[in-house]
């Protein structure tokens, strides 16, 4: 099962940002399971100094702004 983290304080930005993700996993049709992480402790041990970011897996993909259901999508076939 593939592991995301939606790094981000929770903003709406941050809402938006985990409903694509949702929704790239719905297109997918794979097996997720998400975790919103809120800590800025272990935000910034993920390097990210701009929210929201994505985690899959244990490794960041991206962080700073609201990547679309298509980015997201290219991240998750990635691995």
């Amino acid at each position: 099962m593939t592991e995301i983290k939606i790094l981000g304080s929770g903003c709406p930005r941050c809402q938006s940002f985990e409903a694509n993700a949702r929704q790239a996993i719905a297109e997918l049709g794979i097996e997720a399971k998400i975790e919103k992480v809120t800590d800025m402790a272990e935000i910034m041990g993920y390097g990210v100094m701009s929210t929201p970011g994505i985690v899959i897996n244990g490794q960041l993909k991206g962080s700073g702004r609201l990547f679309s259901v298509e980015e997201i999508k290219g991240f998750l076939l990635e691995g």
